[in-house]
């Protein structure tokens, strides 16, 4: 996967904003004041995304370019290097379930705040 590719699926989706909160190497994609994607921006490219911790032990076993999440939680969090055998799509569908899964957590207020931005 491109980093082009994968940046302009992440800022398409709604209320997202990128930067740098800690280093020039570590791309970050927040939905409000949550991460939902981490990108590691040396080569071989890698992903940090959430997951549902039910899910993460078989991903792991079942794709070699899954990891437990690199300086993560790694109950909730699971690596991607994108230089492998995984498709484009299955990558995205995993970044929006991330989305999906940091923006139900956000408070009550956050929401309504992103709502009115």
């Amino acid at each position: 996967m491109e980093l082009d590719n994968l940046r302009e699926f992440c800022l398409k989706k709604k209320w997202v904003k990128e930067e740098f909160p800690f280093d020039e190497d570590t791309l970050v994609f927040k939905v409000g004041s949550k991460m939902f994607c981490l990108v590691n921006l040396i080569a071989p490219i890698s992903i940090n995304i959430k997951c549902n911790p039910e899910e993460i032990p078989d991903l792991i076993e079942e794709y070699e370019e899954i990891l437990p999440g690199y300086h993560m939680n790694k109950k909730y969090w699971i690596t991607l290097k994108l230089e492998g055998k995984l498709t484009n799509k299955f990558i995205f569908d995993l970044i929006d379930k991330s989305y999906e899964l940091v923006f139900e957590k956000l408070t009550l207020k956050e929401k309504k705040e992103l709502n009115n931005f």
